[in-house]
């Protein structure tokens, strides 16, 4: 029996204890791991030796600079009112009340709009919301374009895409139930134009949902938008834009043209309809996020096929998203890339890579013509060579495939260089593909 004297002095796991006769094995090691924080876990102590070579990582597309200390100060700022703290939900379309008022709608309305201006969408014509990644962003951008124009002409869309685009792209059209057309690419891997017309013409009572790519996975090609979208002028169509990786740079640089939605000496033609880029990719968010923008007018006519399938009373309002709760500190977070001294970062980071890129392709042509290197454009940071072995695939995180050449196919690595990967950096990787080199000319 349990005294009311030997109840107060009981914690809780000795309430449980003394109640049950359970004993609990760890109980010792977790009140020993309280009093010493010194303490490491195991599962960290690798992970001291990955944040010690960070730099040397070059073969995926991803910005391993740390955020400035001003991004870890806004952290802070959110947490002081409880974002990052306890729960926020952005459930449903970021444009409405939402019934759930622990949300940061606010934020992510502001940095759409921020986004929007400079990918040449109207401020009065903005709708998206941030996502939980660069994929998550196409997969919206698509069902959107299937929902559309199959309200459009009854009939489901065909997918069209090349080989060269990223491999969710054949995963979300398999998902939302619509056939592939792979388009042939031309000799700098982007879509060709041409056998896109062709394969359109054979599937005349279909409409045609285009993905194109503005810099393509391995290679870093870029579909050309002008010439698609003359090609679909004839035909109902959606064009998304996969802009993961080149959409966080390229508006900084002379190529900012390739993803914006309307030119200046052109402001009433459409180019595109909607576009997606990675939050953790060139600007060195550090978890996975995406941007998902298209127009409000685009919105309402897919909200208005959407509703007619989806209105859940339970929330309020017609969400408008695939997904029903969203990340709302992610959006908070993400609100401090979108202020201009960020944009200002952002615009000497692009700088930087392109001006690296240059650097490495010129070595690499000088020194190592026998490796092959190859870049798609002038506005790529993606350098792509044949395979330099093991050892430097290894150690530099080389993304590897097998690409085909002449009619055979052969072993490649690529580069990507990505604000950390500085000339230091670069010299390094030059000397070890020097003492590595067992490739011969021709």
């Amino acid at each position: 029996m349990v005294t009311r004297r030997r109840f107060l002095g009981y914690s809780i796991a000795g309430i449980l204890t003394a109640a049950t006769g359970c004993h609990s094995p760890n109980n010792n090691q977790i009140s020993s791991q309280k009093a010493d924080p010194s303490k490491i876990s195991p599962l960290l102590k690798d992970k001291t030796n990955l944040a010690n070579q960070k730099n040397l990582f070059l073969g995926y597309p991803l910005n391993m600079n740390t955020p400035p200390e001003a991004f870890f100060l806004w952290r802070k700022q959110l947490q002081k009112v409880g974002i990052g703290d306890f729960a926020f939900n952005n459930v449903g379309n970021p444009y409405t009340h939402s019934s759930i008022q622990y949300n940061t709608h606010d934020f992510e309305k502001e940095l759409i709009l921020r986004f929007g201006k400079i990918y040449g969408f109207s401020p009065g014509d903005t709708w998206g919301f941030l996502s939980h990644s660069g994929t998550d962003s196409n997969m919206h951008g698509m069902y959107m374009g299937r929902t559309i124009l199959k309200g459009q002409t009854s009939e489901t869309p065909k997918c069209y895409f090349t080989r060269e685009a990223h491999y969710s792209i054949q995963i979300l059209s398999d998902l939302l139930g619509m056939e592939r057309i792979f388009v042939d690419t031309l000799s700098d891997a982007g879509m060709d134009p041409k056998d896109l017309k062709l394969k359109l013409s054979e599937h005349p009572n279909h409409p045609a949902l285009v993905v194109a790519t503005i810099g393509t996975t391995f290679k870093g090609a870029i579909d050309n938008v002008d010439q698609i979208q003359e090609i679909l002028k004839k035909h109902e169509s959606y064009l998304h834009l996969d802009a993961a990786l080149f959409g966080g740079y390229l508006p900084h640089t002379s190529g900012a043209i390739e993803v914006l939605y309307k030119l200046k000496n052109n402001p009433s033609g459409e180019r595109y309809n909607s576009i997606a880029i990675s939050c953790h990719k060139f600007f060195g968010f550090p978890s996975p996020a995406g941007l998902f923008i298209t127009t409000q007018i685009n919105f309402d006519k897919f909200n208005a096929l959407y509703s007619k399938i989806h209105n859940p009373e339970y929330i309020g309002h017609v969400p408008g998203t695939i997904t029903c709760s969203r990340d709302a500190v992610k959006p908070a977070e993400f609100h401090f890339f979108s202020t201009s001294a960020a944009m200002a970062k952002q615009a000497e980071d692009a700088y930087a890579i392109l001006n690296n890129t240059d650097y490495l392709m010129d070595q690499m042509q000088t020194h190592f013509p026998g490796h092959c290197p190859s870049r798609a454009n002038k506005l790529s940071n993606t350098i792509y060579f044949k395979n330099p072995g093991e050892k430097i695939v290894k150690k530099y995180s080389l993304a590897t495939m097998s690409l085909n050449v002449n009619g055979g196919y052969q072993d490649f690595a690529h580069v990507v260089i990505m604000p950390h990967a500085n000339q230091k950096v670069l010299s390094e990787f030059l000397t070890d593909l020097e003492e590595n080199n067992t490739i011969t000319i021709g």
